[in-house]
């Protein structure tokens, strides 16, 4: 395990934020507090859920019945992955937390969280970038060899669920601009993150060229579109 190599190289740097912080720093930056969130992929209960309920009332929506059992969600709907149930303008903000890899049609999935946010919304969505290594990897594989990898990586129990599958239709920041502008955001930014490589939980021998591989994309901006995380910030 590499929970000690972790540790050294990561968590015990002054002012180490790791992959999750950021994301959830900037939507605390620009969220007023008392605004209405939708959290689209809520799930069951998890810290991106409480975290916005303590900014104010959150509404998920998740094609699993798991987000039933989400504590933090002040009214929770089961949807089809596309069509929200909910009037045009009815939030102030959507969030997104390693939803959009797993969208089948980015487009008509995008333009419903434009419809439902009021003037003046923005929706903030993390998710996995296609250039990294890791997406690349989970689309040339079979999904039955990605599912055992990815357990085993990760140290996932075979009590808990399958990954959901992943299509990354819309994990490019080229891609994503160009959806966004047909979904009717009027403008787009991004922000991309290389964290320590805690996918790597189950093997100690991948933690070294995966440690070199993030000192490497994080030494300068120009290697930034090779980094694992994708953050989109877009403004009705």
């Amino acid at each position: 395990m590499i929970d000690h190599l972790l540790q050294k190289y990561y968590f015990s740097r002054p002012g180490y934020l790791g992959g999750t912080l950021p994301f959830l720093n900037l939507c605390q930056d620009r969220i007023p507090a008392g605004s209405s969130i939708l959290e689209i992929g809520s799930g069951p209960a998890n810290r991106g859920s409480a975290f916005f309920a303590g900014i104010g009332p959150v509404t998920g929506v998740d094609v699993s019945n798991d987000l039933l059992d989400n504590p933090s969600l002040s009214r929770a709907e089961i949807y089809d992955g596309i069509h929200l149930p909910f009037a045009d303008h009815s939030f102030d903000f959507a969030v997104s937390n390693h939803v959009m890899e797993h969208v089948r049609e980015p487009l008509p999935h995008l333009a419903e969280i434009r419809r439902v946010l009021r003037p003046g919304g923005i929706y903030f969505c993390r998710t996995i970038n296609l250039h990294h290594y890791m997406a690349m990897g989970t689309m040339i594989v079979p999904r039955r060899l990605h599912i055992a990898v990815a357990r085993r990586l990760r140290r996932i129990s075979t009590a808990d669920h399958d990954p959901w599958p992943t299509w990354y239709r819309a994990n490019t920041r080229g891609t994503l601009r160009r959806l966004c502008a047909k979904a009717g955001f009027s403008g787009v930014e991004f922000r991309m993150i290389e964290p320590e490589p805690a996918y790597t939980a189950g093997h100690a021998a991948l933690f070294w060229p995966m440690m070199a591989y993030e000192r490497l994309v994080n030494s300068a901006p120009l290697l930034e579109e090779f980094r694992i995380t994708l953050i989109l910030v877009a403004r009705t």
